[in-house]
C-alpha cells in the first residue's frame, strides 16, 4: 500500500528544539543544522525517491551501504560494501550491514516477510551523512545515518534497535500506510519501536521480562545523563537532564499530549503519545510471558497489516484483540492479556474490531 509519508527520523524534534538553548555554542549549531536540514529533507523527499528508486527494485533484501563523506548529497555517495563483501574498514559500515541483515533476518524468520515491501526490496543504507548530523532516518528508499555531534549524540548506526525502528517505518509504508500524524503518526512510531524491541531482543534471545525495553539507548554520548530516547515499559522515564528536560511521554489516554500538526509540534505529537501504545505492548509481552516476538508481535504484525492510513488508538485495540482471537482463539491468555493491557493505558476494546476510520 504506497502512501506519501513524512520524512520518518529517530530524534524527536523536541530534543532538538530544547538543544538550540543551551550554553554550549557547538550544540546549538549542530541542534540548528539538524533541525534545518531535516525541514529540508522534507522537501527533497519526492526527488531523492525517485533517483533511489532504480536501485530499490526487488532482489532478496540485498545489502548495499554507501560512505557520505559529511556529504548531503546521496548519489554522490561511495559504494563501500555489498552482500558478499568482506567487513569494512570503516565499522559505521559495519554496523549499518549487520544491523540490516538481522533486521532482514528476523523479519523473514520470525515474520515470514521477504524484506522491507515484503518482495524483496534491496536495503540501502548510507553513512557519515553530513557533519554533526544529529539524526538518523528512513526517506520511504533508503536509510541514512547521522554521526551525531559527539557532544550530545553519537553516531546513530551504534544502536540495532535504532536501525530496526527506521527500516520498520518502511515495512508500514508497505503495509497499513498509518499517515504520520496525530494519532494515526503515533501508531506508525510505536509500530517502528515495537519492530526495533522486537529485533533486538530477538538478536539477543532475551525473553519479555528481561529485557530493558529501551529505545535508542547507545544514541547518547557519556557525557548525557539519559538512559535512551524512549522507555516502552515506562514511558516519560528515559530522560531528565538539564541539557534537554524531561521525557515528555504518557502512559495513558489520561495524560494523551495535544500538540499542532505541524513540525515544530511533532507532527500532533507522533514521538510524544506513541508512549501510550507502546506501553500497551510492553504490558502485552509480559503478560502472555516468554518472547516477545512470538504471539505478541504476531498479533501486532497482523494487526498493522489490518489497519489503514487513518487507524486511531481505539481502532488498533480493537484489532489486537480480533486478531488475538483469531490467532489464539476466543478468551485465550493472549486475549485476555490484550484486552488488560490496553485497559491499563486508558483504551477499552470492544469486541467488533474495527480497522481505522475513513
Amino acid at each position: 500500500m504506497p502512501t506519501s509519508h513524512r520524512l520518518s527520523c529517530i530524534t524527536p524534534p523536541f530534543i532538538l528544539t530544547r538543544l538550540l538553548d543551551s550554553d554550549n555554542e557547538a550544540i546549538r549549531q549542530a541542534a540548528l543544522a539538524t533541525l534545518l536540514t531535516t525541514a529540508q529533507l522534507r522537501g527533497e523527499r519526492e526527488v531523492r525517491g525517485l533517483i533511489a528508486g532504480a536501485l530499490a527494485a526487488p532482489d532478496d533484501g540485498r545489502r548495499s551501504i554507501f560512505d557520505c563523506e559529511q556529504g548531503t548529497f546521496l548519489p554522490r555517495a561511495t559504494l563501500i560494501r555489498s552482500e558478499d563483501d568482506e567487513p569494512a574498514a570503516d565499522q559505521s559500515v559495519n554496523r549499518a550491514f549487520d544491523g540490516f541483515g538481522a533486521t532482514r533476518t528476523f523479519y523473514r524468520d520470525v515474520l515470514q516477510r521477504n524484506s522491507i515491501d515484503g518482495r524483496g526490496m534491496r536495503l540501502q543504507g548510507y553513512v557519515h551523512r553530513g557533519r554533526n548530523y544529529n539524526n538518523a532516518f528512513w526517506d520511504g528508499q533508503e536509510m541514512v545515518f547521522g554521526d551525531g555531534d559527539g557532544q550530545v549524540f553519537s553516531d546513530f548506526t551504534g544502536s540495532l534497535d535504532v536501525i530496526a525502528h527506521e527500516l520498520a517505518h518502511g515495512v508500514t509504508e508497505h503495509t497499513a500506510g498509518l499517515e504520520y500524524r496525530t494519532q494515526s503518526g503515533a501508531l506508525n512510531e510505536s509500530m517502528s519501536d515495537v519492530a526495533g524491541s522486537m529485533v533486538k531482543q530477538w538478536s539477543l534471545q532475551q525473553p519479555a521480562d528481561q529485557a530493558d525495553w529501551l529505545i535508542g539507548a547507545e544514541v547518547f554520548t557519556p557525557h548525557i545523563d539519559a538512559d535512551a530516547l524512549r522507555s516502552m515499559k515506562a514511558p516519560g522515564t528515559a530522560f531528565d537532564n538539564k541539557v534537554f528536560g524531561k521525557d515528555p511521554q504518557p502512559d495513558h489516554m489520561d495524560r494523551f499530549v495535544n500538540l499542532p500538526d505541524t513540525d515544530e509540534g511533532d507532527n500532533g505529537g507522533v514521538h510524544i503519545n506513541s508512549g501510550i501504545p507502546n506501553k500497551a505492548f510492553y504490558l502485552v509481552s509480559v503478560g502472555i510471558g516468554g518472547n516477545s516476538w512470538e504471539a505478541p508481535g504476531h498479533i501486532w504484525y497482523e494487526s498493522m497489516k489490518a489497519s489503514n492510513p487513518n487507524t486511531q488508538f481505539q481502532d488498533f485495540a480493537d484489532t489486537t484483540f480480533h486478531k488475538a482471537d483469531e490467532l489464539y482463539g476466543a478468551g485465550s491468555p493472549e486475549q485476555q492479556a490484550v484486552s488488560a493491557a490496553w485497559a491499563e493505558v486508558g483504551v477499552q476494546v470492544t469486541t467488533s474490531p474495527r480497522c481505522g476510520r475513513r
